[in-house]
């Protein structure tokens, strides 16, 4: 059966294909071999929203195994996929198919597969809700390690904003710390599922809600940044790096300062899926956030009113869902 999208009459969305599009190469940090990583960071953070960081922690070993686990989900039964079906926003767990997710709420709904799946070590949903042992054991090792890289990242953030070391480690103990495996198929695949809009992507064009975000790539592009000419800047896949951009609430927590920078995915177009993982480093519910004091003088004031992270989660989350997962 194919999936129909509502018609848009050819017309593009805002962040539409028909924007220039050029490559280019984000700023990348080597945290083995910088002494200034974290001004590095700073500097990267504050002129794009985006950066790539080479030796974060993670070897290439650990990621193909995350990797392979990801496409044999993705490539299996049908049956296995609905078993661990996403149940709603507030939990944040589970497998979402083609057309169910819309990034981008005003555009057609993304031309992508995902498995999401959030505080799985502290609160791991049972044992039915996953694909296998084997899956979940990797899934959650995984995890602890990239969330104890993003730590690092942080504390070296800290420390260049003028904070005690733990100031954003102590809020992201992973109570909404998100891990996301992404598939993207390729032609062949889509044409027999879905009739595409013109205004379609693999992923809308978005910003991430929440602190930072890290982007593991597979071999396959398809990432673009919106730069501030109004160009989409095109990510080139390196497996060697992580490609880390600020979100929303590290935005409004520098009080503008670090961009968080409105980011898609193209529609696949050649014969090879795309892969990629992402994990989201996001605050607990009950954090505060408002503009640091070292971001906020009489001359620039604070731009953004406080606000908790769980509200902000759930607001965009609910948006992108369009109504689907609410409860």
């Amino acid at each position: 059966m194919r999936l129909s999208v509502p018609s848009r009459e050819g017309r593009l969305s805002k962040w539409g294909q028909s924007r220039r599009e050029i490559p280019m190469t984000l700023p990348l940090v080597d945290l083995s071999a910088s002494a200034n990583a974290g001004n590095a960071i700073d500097a990267g953070l504050s002129t794009y929203g985006f950066l790539q960081l080479a030796n974060i922690g993670i070897t290439s070993a650990e990621l193909d195994e995350v990797f392979r686990a990801s496409e044999a989900f993705f490539k299996g039964p049908a049956v296995i996929k609905q078993q661990c079906a996403y149940r709603s926003a507030a939990e944040n767990f589970g497998y979402q198919g083609l057309l169910e997710e819309n990034l981008d709420p005003g555009a057609p709904a993304d031309l992508k597969e995902t498995f999401t799946m959030r505080n799985i070590v502290a609160n791991p949903p049972p044992r039915e809700r996953w694909p296998s042992d084997a899956f979940r054991e990797i899934m959650c090792r995984f995890y602890a390690h990239a969330l104890a890289c993003a730590h690092d990242v942080q504390r070296r953030m800290a420390v260049t904003l003028g904070l005690p070391e733990d100031h954003f480690t102590r809020l992201h103990s992973g109570q909404n710390v998100t891990l996301r495996l992404l598939h993207y198929p390729a032609n062949a695949a889509l044409e027999s599922l879905v009739e595409p809009d013109p205004a379609q992507l693999g992923a809308g064009a978005h910003t991430d809600y929440g602190f930072m975000t890290l982007l593991f790539q597979h071999g396959v592009g398809g990432l673009q940044v919106l730069d501030r000419n109004n160009a989409w800047i095109d990510v080139p896949p390196r497996d060697d790096v992580v490609v880390v951009n600020s979100g929303d609430m590290l935005e409004r927590w520098t009080n503008g300062k670090y961009k968080s920078t409105m980011h898609r995915v193209r529609a696949k177009t050649g014969d090879r899926d795309r892969l990629s993982i992402a994990i989201f480093i996001d605050p607990d519910t009950d954090a505060l956030i408002e503009a640091l004091p070292s971001c906020v003088s009489s001359e620039k004031p604070a731009r953004f009113a406080p606000i908790s992270a769980g509200a902000h989660l759930q607001a965009r989350l609910e948006a992108s869902h369009k109504g689907r997962f609410t409860q």
